[in-house]
């Protein structure tokens, strides 16, 4: 159960360490092609839900490798599952279905990573 603990949360990690510096440093004009979600909100936003991915990135590993704090993991697991909540409420109102899919995923990993290291 441990390994496959780690690997969830490193591969969450990754995903949103990445998603989180794409939306941190990249203009929205350069982020509208792959996400068209950004003509919808103030660049500050795109850049909060940005830097939340990153901290989230960073709190899902560094607490449990470290033993400083582990708790952390879990709380960091907690908030990817509401950024994937709010992600599914909004793609549902503008009935942008296909996109729920891979949130509803991360969602689940996000609650099989909160739940195990409880």
């Amino acid at each position: 159960m441990n390994l496959a603990l780690w690997i969830v949360q490193g591969i969450l990690a990754l995903m949103f360490l990445m998603a989180g510096i794409i939306k941190s440093t990249q203009s929205k004009e350069n982020l509208l092609p792959n996400l068209p979600w950004v003509k919808d909100f103030s660049l500050n936003t795109v850049r909060l839900v940005g830097m939340a991915e990153l901290l989230a990135a960073l709190g899902l590993v560094l607490p449990m490798l470290l033993d400083i704090f582990p708790i952390l993991t879990s709380l960091s697991s907690l908030g990817l599952c509401l950024i994937m909540i709010f992600a599914m409420v909004y793609h549902y109102s503008k009935k942008e279905i296909k996109e729920i899919g891979i949130n509803l995923v991360i969602l689940l990993m996000a609650l099989f990573v909160t739940y195990g290291r409880i």
